[in-house]
């Protein structure tokens, strides 16, 4: 049996560095939904078309073609053929896509693509809103959330890893505002599915919400 698990939350709760070992470990295909919306973010910051006018944006959409690929056991982001896994995770596209991927002509041009992947294997599928929009009949829906702050000090760590040195209260305030984005848009907001069981990790380290999640999952299939 195919299993497909919805694993939703706000910017910075972690779901795509859980969904990744998650996917390893159970042998399911991992989706990053969050990287084709930035990827289009980027496709526009990179052309000049106004990120506001959704017009314009949805105007390119034919324009774009994104592939996910593993090389060496790793995801990659191709943008018509050119690899932009790095640059897809810069400030300024998270940013940008926070806006672009409220249009509703952006969500139906990735809605197919999405689901089409998990038509004939188990996949785990992590965004804004797989549980409720894009996969609403996957066996195991989690929401995984975390208070703003601790969401801000673990982006804040990984961007100074990467070498970027952004100001921690900006970083705050741009998980902030991600949230307000995501949460009043009003195409797919960012919603708790009825079915999803929520869990909190703002006082767990990685290790803990990884297993949190493991076992939620194992049990889920065991039913």
């Amino acid at each position: 049996m195919n299993y497909r698990i919805a694993l939703d939350g706000p910017s910075g709760a972690g779901k795509s560095t859980i969904a990744k070992r998650l996917s390893a470990e159970l042998g399911f295909v991992y989706v990053d939904t969050g990287a084709m919306y930035r990827t289009i973010a980027l496709y526009c910051l990179q052309n000049k078309v106004d990120i506001s006018d959704e017009t314009a944006v949805a105007a390119v959409l034919p324009d774009i073609d994104i592939e996910l690929k593993y090389i060496d056991g790793e995801q990659r982001v191709l943008l018509n053929g050119t690899d932009v896994s790095k640059e897809i995770r810069i400030n300024e596209v998270s940013m940008a896509a926070s806006k672009t991927s409220a249009y509703k002509p952006v969500r139906a041009f990735l809605l197919d693509a999405q689901r089409n992947v998990a038509k004939t294997q188990s996949v785990i599928m992590d965004g804004r809103d797989i549980g409720t929009v894009v996969l609403p009949d996957a066996e195991i829906k989690i929401f995984l959330v975390a208070a703003a702050e601790e969401r801000a000090k673990r982006r804040y760590k990984e961007l100074l890893e990467r070498g970027q040195n952004v100001p921690f209260e900006e970083v705050l305030q741009d998980i902030v505002q991600r949230d307000y984005n995501d949460e009043h848009r009003a195409e797919s907001p960012l919603k708790q599915a009825e079915d999803a069981i929520r869990l909190d990790t703002s006082l767990l380290d990685f290790e803990q919400s990884y297993q949190a999640v493991l076992e939620i999952a194992k049990s889920k299939m065991a039913e």
